[in-house]
């Protein structure tokens, strides 16, 4: 008797263990696809970000108004709990946020492969494999960044952060200009990438299309990992204009940072 009950239970651990198998296959092969919406939400730091009229007051008391937010985000993968992962088709995967239009944060992903995802990793910025492919390789995406201002010019490459307005200190008193431009500096590239956990699984289904509410804290261009001050960047009273130096890298590293998922919706 003790025999047919250890047979029995074996029997019912190998058929669980094989319909947890089938059923990850499942997942990974199947051919339903469906979509998933990315926001990208400008603050600084606690802060929703209002572009021109509000006061953001870094660590080092200078008080920043903030005209212009754009940056490129490229090459999306798509994560899942078991480590697989979805890749989103180069050609389709260049997008600009843009806070000062009103459609150009939010974007759409579609032809995902159904499953439960944690994880979403993207760059900041237009990666060196990507520009090496020369002016008739960037299809369309190289007039869109031109049209808001993300283009150098060709030999120079993309603006992969434009972040502009006007600030004052302790030792500026009146309002100066500043101006921060990453990219391609001489053999330094500035081509950055983030990977976030997801608070909640985003369930992509033929009928689920979820959303991913990323915040990006302005605040840590200049207060991240690295501190920068703009005042140290006034020359006789022009204004702060950060496009390349010393500053460029440890601004970069502070991108990376400055980035979290808020929450998922799968409605």
């Amino acid at each position: 008797m003790r025999k047919i009950l250890y047979k029995a239970l074996a029997i019912l651990v190998l058929s669980a263990f094989v319909t947890a198998c089938s059923s990850d296959d499942a997942e990974d092969n199947t051919a339903e696809t469906g979509k998933i919406g990315l926001k990208f939400d400008n603050s600084f730091g606690d802060n929703d970000l209002i572009l021109e009229t509000q006061s953001n007051t870094t660590k080092n008391n200078e008080v920043l108004k903030i005209n212009v937010v754009r940056y490129i985000v490229s090459n999306i993968v798509l994560i899942k709990a078991n480590g697989t992962s979805f890749t989103y088709p180069k050609a389709q995967s260049y997008f600009i946020a843009d806070e000062g239009d009103a459609a150009g944060y939010q974007f759409d992903l579609t032809d995902i492969p159904t499953g439960d995802y944690t994880k979403i990793k993207f760059g900041i910025g237009v990666d060196k494999e990507q520009w090496q492919l020369g002016a008739a390789g960037q299809g369309d995406f190289l007039a869109k960044a031109q049209a808001k201002d993300l283009l150098w010019s060709w030999s120079a490459g993309y603006k992969f952060l434009a972040f502009e307005g006007t600030f004052t200190s302790a030792t500026v008193t009146t309002a100066a200009p500043f101006m921060i431009h990453t990219g391609q500096i001489g053999t330094a590239y500035n081509y950055t990438e983030v990977t976030l956990d997801l608070p909640t699984k985003a369930l992509v289904r033929s009928n689920i299309k979820p959303a991913v509410h990323i915040v990006t804290d302005l605040s840590k261009i200049l207060d991240g990992e690295n501190t920068i001050k703009l005042s140290d960047y006034d020359e006789a009273g022009m204004g702060a204009m950060i496009m390349g130096g010393e500053a460029l890298p440890k601004i970069t590293t502070n991108i990376s940072k400055m980035f979290r998922v808020d929450h998922v919706h799968n409605d």
